[in-house]
């Protein structure tokens, strides 16, 4: 194993050197180091002082990892002596591993050096997978030319109507009347609808999504442990060893398989949508156009702009959309988004109470409908039908 050591503390030096099982290359500034990496390219590893001529090992591991291409190389940053925002900084900048002079002898920190070079030789094989045929998206005419025939009559009939709702969220509260949100759908797009909340609703989202979730509300309880347990594979290596890199979590430095592990914990106890129940950011204009879908018309244009289509899956709001990476519940996305589709009609008009798990099988539903060569233009005209007695619905979420 060859290691290249960047720094001039003598004493760490001096150890690295009495050292018989490891080969280290000397450099006492960034600019030679870089040098004797163009060089010699078989540098298994890198350990750096922070303190270097000029710059800092930080500055220096971003360099070349953008220059260079070394990001493939374990680098572990050494440290005078601890403080909190230099070790927050260089866990977050993906750095190896992070270590204090004087705390620690050379052999563990060239055991740590071994154990990295392993783990990244290991992974190495694992890049080159055999080519996927490209898989093409095609929209069906006939839903297109429908989408566009139907929106452009709905808005010219409606026009009246809108032009009252529109002055009547005037009158009641100030502000836009009209609101714009980024959705997530096939793909990102400017989200139309009337504004039936308080300006500034946004704020109170989170606070509120604690409290009245109505997917929180129906989503079956999972027991978890309040204390975080310990790696299960670092508990099988010898003390000091890590199964994997570490990362840091806000708090904690820990290995990164109980990163992962903890951040998979965290998404299963959250659910990835939020409706409120009887929201009371709700005004009494919002209230009536929400029990209507009145405040819905503006995503009529959103349909002639090709963002969305009359019948598909919701779009969702990006913090929603990002949370649904699972082959199950990424697999609605295969659909378009649609004004209305199977959710609004088979649970949502009825009144009743819905959990996630629901929600996302009918998305998924529509979306294995969708694909193919399955699409059929009276399905969606079937689901557009029962739409309309679910306009008229009791509960404003």
């Amino acid at each position: 194993m060859k290691t290249l050591y960047i720094g001039n503390q003598t004493d760490t030096i001096e150890s690295f050197q009495q050292n018989e099982n490891v080969s280290v290359v000397f450099s006492d500034n960034g600019l030679e180091a870089i040098n004797i990496l163009n060089n010699q390219r078989d540098i298994d590893a890198i350990v750096c002082e922070y303190n270097l001529a000029g710059n800092n090992g930080i500055y220096l591991y971003k360099k070349l990892n953008n220059e260079l291409g070394l990001s493939d190389i374990p680098f572990i940053l050494l440290v005078e002596e601890h403080n909190p925002k230099l070790y927050k900084e260089a866990f977050d900048n993906e750095i190896d591993d992070y270590f204090v002079l004087g705390t620690i002898d050379s052999e563990r920190i060239l055991m740590r050096v071994n154990q990295l070079v392993r783990i990244y030789k290991s992974t190495i094989t694992v890049k080159t997978v055999p080519e996927q045929e490209k898989i093409s998206y095609k929209f069906p005419l006939s839903k297109r030319l429908f989408d566009i025939f139907v929106a452009s009559a709905v808005l010219l009939v409606l026009s009246p109507l809108l032009l009252i709702v529109i002055l009547a969220i005037r009158l009641e509260s100030k502000g836009k009347v009209y609101y714009i949100a980024k959705r997530v759908g096939r793909k990102q797009f400017d989200f139309y609808k009337l504004r039936s909340m308080k300006v500034g609703a946004d704020k109170l989202l989170k606070e509120l999504a604690k409290k009245n979730n109505q997917y929180n509300a129906v989503k079956p309880k999972v027991e978890t442990e309040k204390e975080i347990k310990p790696c299960p594979k670092c508990n099988q290596l010898t003390q000091g060893e890590q199964c994997t890199s570490f990362k840091y979590d806000g708090q904690n430095v820990i290995c990164e398989h109980l990163y992962l592990m903890n951040k998979e914990m965290s998404a299963k106890e959250s659910s990835s949508f939020i409706k409120i129940v009887d929201d009371p950011r709700i005004t009494k204009v919002g209230k009536f156009i929400r029990n209507t879908s009145i405040d819905e018309l503006p995503q009529l244009i959103n349909v002639l702009k090709g963002d969305m289509s009359l019948v598909g899956n919701r779009p969702l709001p990006v913090y929603e959309a990002e949370l649904l990476t699972g082959d199950q519940l990424s697999k609605r996305f295969l659909a378009p988004a649609g004004i209305t589709g199977l959710w609004q009609v088979e649970l949502r008009g009825k009144g009743g109470d819905m959990s996630e798990e629901e929600r996302m099988s009918l998305d998924n539903h529509y979306a294995d409908h969708f694909v193919g060569n399955k699409y059929s233009l009276w399905y969606d005209i079937k689901i557009l039908l029962r739409t309309v007695p679910a306009l008229f619905q009791k509960s404003t979420v």
